[in-house]
C-alpha cells in the first residue's frame, strides 16, 4: 500500500506548521494561510481550502487575490464549479 502523495505530505506539513504557530501563540498571517490553501488545492482538499478561507476571516486576516485564486482552483479542480463561481463573485464585490 503506497504512502501519502507528495501533495498530501505537503498539506500535512502546513497543517502541522499552523498548529505549531497557534500553540506558540503566533498568529498565522495571510502568507501562512495562502501556503496552506495552496497545499489544499494541490491535494484536492477543496473543503479544507474553504475552511482555511473562513478561518482567515474569523481571525481578521484579510484574504487576498492569492487566497481566493487557490481556493477557486481547489473547488474547480474537484468539480465544485458553483462554489468556485461564488468565490469569484466575492472577489469582484
Amino acid at each position: 500500500m503506497p504512502g501519502p502523495s507528495a501533495e498530501d505530505r505537503e498539506l500535512l506539513e502546513y497543517l502541522d506548521l499552523l498548529e505549531e504557530m497557534q500553540s506558540a501563540c503566533v498568529a498565522p498571517d495571510v502568507i501562512s494561510y495562502n501556503a496552506a490553501i495552496s497545499a489544499c488545492e494541490k491535494s484536492g482538499q477543496w473543503g479544507r481550502a474553504l475552511a482555511f478561507l473562513g478561518e482567515m476571516r474569523g481571525r481578521s486576516v484579510e484574504p487576498d487575490v492569492i487566497s481566493y485564486s487557490a481556493a477557486i482552483v481547489a473547488c474547480g479542480s474537484c468539480g465544485r464549479w458553483e462554489r468556485a463561481w461564488q468565490l469569484w463573485g466575492e472577489i469582484r464585490d
